[in-house]
C-alpha cells in the first residue's frame, strides 16, 4: 500500500507533505534497506541499495520528534533515501523527507508504506529490476505465514 493510503487510514504514523521545492518529481532514486525482518524486506540484505523510481508531489514524510524517535527505537524505518553509494545525506533525499525516510512499517511489522514505486522497477527494460526483491520478499512472507498456520 502506498504511504498516502496508509496515513489516510491511520495505519502508519506521520504525514505526507508537499515535496521541497513544491514540484512533482518523477525519476529514479536510491533507497537503502534498513531492516530485513518484515514481509516486504525479508529477502533483501541490510544496507542493500535499490534503484527505484518515485512519482509524487506529496512525498515529503514528516512527523514529530517523539514519533521519529519511536520509529528508530522500534526499527520501523524500512527504507531511507540515499545517494548511489548508499550515503545518507541531503543530496540523495529528493523530496525533503524527514531523516531521509522512504518507507516505514507499523510496530507489528505487518503494514508497510513506501513512496518509491517498486512495481516500476521489476525488469531491466524499466532501467532497474531492484524492485523485484520487495515483491519476492512479500511472496516469501506469505508462503512462510501459510506454512506456519498449516
Amino acid at each position: 500500500m502506498d504511504f498516502r493510503s496508509c496515513w489516510k487510514r491511520g495505519l502508519l504514523p506521520g504525514a505526507m507533505m508537499r515535496n521541497k521545492g513544491l514540484r512533482y518529481i518523477c525519476r529514479h532514486v536510491y533507497v537503502r534497506v534498513e531492516q530485513t525482518d518484515t514481509p516486504v524486506t525479508c529477502l533483501a540484505k541490510q544496507g542493500q541499495v535499490l534503484k527505484i523510481p518515485i512519482a509524487h508531489n506529496e512525498g515529503n514524510y514528516n512527523c514529530d520528534g517523539a514519533t521519529v524517535a519511536g520509529l528508530q527505537k522500534n526499527r520501523q524505518i524500512l527504507f531511507r533515501y540515499t545517494s548511489a553509494d548508499g550515503s545518507s545525506d541531503d543530496s540523495g533525499n529528493p523530496n525533503g523527507s524527514m531523516c531521509n525516510i522512504a518507507g516505514i512499517c507499523n510496530r507489528e511489522r505487518n503494514v508497510a508504506g513506501l513512496m518509491p514505486h517498486p512495481e516500476r522497477a521489476v525488469e531491466s527494460a524499466l532501467e532497474s529490476a531492484d524492485g523485484l526483491v520487495i515483491f519476492q520478499s512479500m511472496v516469501a512472507g506469505l508462503v512462510g505465514a501459510a506454512k506456519a498456520t498449516a
